[in-house]
C-alpha cells in the first residue's frame, strides 16, 4: 500500500466562542455596579439602545423586537398567589424546603423591560428597604471647609489646604507622606507641614493626623494631658494591644494602677474623629437577590429589580433610519450590526437574570437549614452540587456567585458564603460545614469569662469531637487565626489584665 498525501473530508464538532457568547459569559460574572457601567457604555455606542421606564408599552410605543408587555422572569411552585404570576418583569421564587421548582416564566423576545415595582402579592422591596438607611448629612469635608475662613491661610496656601482636604479618608486621617505631597504639588515639604499644622487646629480634634498615635496625642494635648508618660504610652500602642501592662508600666516609669487609669482615659478618646460625619449620602450594599420567609414556612427568592438595567431596542427608530439610509450599503451594514448587538445584549441581560435567580434558588433549597436555624446548621456545599442540580456547568455557577449578594433575614451575604468545605463527622455520617465549625469555635471562645475558662486548641478539639466533628488541632488553629482570635496564652493575659 503506497503512502501518499491526499485530501479527506471529515465532519467534526467544536464549540466556537462567538463575540456574542463571550459577551453573555462576561455579563454573568459582572457585579450589579459593573453591569450598570457596562450597559451605560453600550448605550453610548449603540443608537438603537435606550433606557426603559416601564411606561413604553402602556403608551403604545414600538420599542421592542417582540411585543411582550408582561414578559416576566419568575419561577413558580404550586400554591403561589395568582397576583404573583402576573407581576410585570418580576423575578420571584417561592418554595418550601424540599419542594421541586419549575421554570414557568414567559418567553422573552428581543427586548425586556425589568420593570420596577412589587407584585400585588407583596414584594421583597417592602420588607427590605435598602434606601431606608441612606442618610444625607453634613460631610466631614463640608464641616472642615466651613472652618477655612477662621484659619490664618494665605491666598497661596488655600489651594494647598483644599488639596489636602480632598485626601482625607473617612476616619479623618491624612495618609500621604509629606515628601510625596510636596513632590506632587511642587512646593517645599516645610510649606506642606506648615499647612497641615494649621489644618490640625480644626474641629473635630484629631483630623489630619498621620497615625493613630498622633491623633490621640492631639486630643490629649487639647486637655493638657500629653505628658512624658503618655507620649511613651502612645509610642508603644502595640504593647497596649497585647495587654502587656507590666512591661508598658515599666517603660512609662509609672505604677500599674496609674497606667490603667491612663488607658481608661485613652478609651474615651476618638480614634477615628472623621467617622462622626458622613461622606455624603450613605448608600448601603445593593443586594442582587432578596430572600424572605413566606407565611407557609417556605422561602421566597426574588431578584432585586433596582439592580437590573432596563434596556430597550427602539424598533421604530431602526425602521426609520433603515428607510432613510436608502442604498447606502455602509450605513445599512452599520445599522444591522447595531440592531443585532442591541438585541443580543437584551437577551443576554434576560438570561443573566434568569440564571442568577436559578442559582440563588438552588442555594436556598440546599441551605434551608441556615435560613431557619442559623450558621451552625449550614451544610457542606460545593459548586458541583449546585451545577448538577440545575444542570449547568460548574464554571457558570462560579461566575454567577462571584460578586453577587443575597439579602436574607440573617443579613446580607455574598453567594459564595454558602459554599463551604466539608469536615468529617466522627460518626461517619454527613459532614459538617466548615463555616458552621468556625462559628462553633468562635462561640466556644466567646464563652470564656475568666482565666480558668480559657480553652486551648486541644481542648477545643475535644469539645468539637464531643459534638461529632472530627477535626485536627492544626485546623482549629487555622480557623482561629482566620477569625483574628489570639492564642490561649494571649487570651489569658488579656483577661488577667482586663480593665
Amino acid at each position: 500500500m503506497a503512502l501518499a498525501p491526499r485530501i479527506v473530508a471529515r465532519q467534526t464538532q467544536s464549540l466556537a466562542m462567538t463575540p456574542q457568547l463571550q459577551q453573555a459569559i462576561k455579563l454573568l460574572q459582572l457585579s450589579n455596579i459593573e453591569l450598570a457601567a457596562f450597559v451605560e457604555e453600550q448605550m453610548e455606542k449603540n443608537p438603537l439602545l435606550e433606557r426603559g421606564t416601564g411606561e413604553e408599552n402602556r403608551r403604545g410605543e414600538d420599542v421592542s423586537d417582540a411585543p411582550t408587555p408582561d414578559a416576566s422572569l419568575q419561577m413558580d411552585v404550586p400554591g403561589a398567589a395568582e397576583s404573583d404570576l402576573d407581576a410585570p418583569s418580576h423575578c420571584t421564587t417561592d418554595h418550601s424546603p424540599g419542594e421541586a421548582m419549575t421554570n414557568q416564566g414567559a418567553d422573552v423576545g428581543g427586548t425586556i423591560d425589568f420593570s420596577k415595582g412589587a407584585s400585588s402579592g407583596g414584594s421583597m422591596s417592602e420588607g427590605f428597604d435598602i434606601g431606608a438607611n441612606a442618610v444625607a448629612e453634613l460631610t466631614l469635608q463640608d464641616h472642615l471647609r466651613e472652618q477655612f475662613a477662621h484659619l490664618n491661610l494665605s491666598a497661596a496656601d488655600r489651594p494647598v489646604a483644599d488639596y489636602l482636604l480632598g485626601l482625607l479618608d473617612d476616619a479623618g486621617y491624612l495618609r500621604d507622606e509629606t515628601e510625596a505631597l510636596a513632590l506632587s504639588l511642587g512646593v517645599s515639604a516645610a510649606r506642606i507641614s506648615s499647612v497641615i499644622t494649621q489644618l490640625q487646629t480644626m474641629e473635630p480634634t484629631g483630623v489630619f493626623a498621620r497615625s493613630l498615635s498622633e491623633c490621640l496625642a492631639m486630643q490629649l494635648a487639647e486637655t493638657d494631658r500629653l505628658d512624658k508618660a503618655n507620649e511613651i504610652l502612645l509610642d508603644n500602642l502595640e504593647l497596649l494591644a497585647r495587654h502587656d501592662f507590666p512591661k508598658l508600666a515599666k517603660l512609662c516609669g509609672i505604677e500599674l494602677d496609674d497606667l490603667k487609669a491612663r488607658v481608661l482615659h485613652l478609651r474615651t478618646l476618638s480614634p477615628k474623629p472623621g467617622m462622626a460625619y458622613g461622606g455624603g449620602a450613605i448608600s448601603g450594599l445593593e443586594p442582587d437577590v432578596f430572600v424572605r420567609e413566606t407565611p407557609t414556612g417556605g422561602w421566597a427568592v426574588e431578584l432585586n429589580s433596582d439592580t437590573l438595567p432596563r434596556v430597550l431596542v427602539n424598533k421604530r427608530y431602526y425602521r426609520e433610519i433603515k428607510a432613510a439610509s436608502g442604498d447606502n450599503e455602509q450605513a445599512r451594514e452599520f445599522l444591522s450590526e447595531c440592531h443585532q448587538t442591541a438585541s443580543w445584549l437584551v437577551k443576554s441581560l434576560d438570561q443573566r437574570a434568569r440564571t442568577i435567580l436559578k442559582v440563588a434558588s438552588e442555594i436556598v433549597r440546599q441551605q434551608d437549614a441556615f435560613f431557619a436555624f442559623g450558621v451552625d446548621h449550614m451544610r457542606p456545599l460545593k459548586l458541583k452540587d449546585v451545577s448538577e442540580a440545575i444542570e449547568m456547568h460548574e464554571s457558570t455557577v462560579s461566575r454567577v456567585t462571584s460578586g453577587k449578594f443575597m439579602a436574607t433575614p440573617r443579613g446580607t451575604v455574598e453567594l459564595k458564603f454558602f459554599f463551604t468545605a466539608s469536615i468529617p463527622s466522627t460518626s461517619g455520617g454527613e459532614g459538617h460545614s466548615a463555616e458552621s465549625v468556625r462559628h462553633r469555635i468562635q462561640t466556644l471562645i466567646e464563652e470564656e469569662t475568666d482565666v480558668k475558662s480559657v480553652k486551648s486548641d486541644d481542648r477545643i478539639v475535644e469539645l468539637l469531637r464531643g459534638h461529632g466533628v472530627d477535626i485536627a488541632r492544626r485546623t482549629v488553629a487555622k480557623y482561629r487565626d482566620a477569625l483574628a482570635i489570639p492564642s490561649s496564652v494571649e487570651r489569658r493575659r488579656i483577661i488577667r489584665n482586663k480593665i
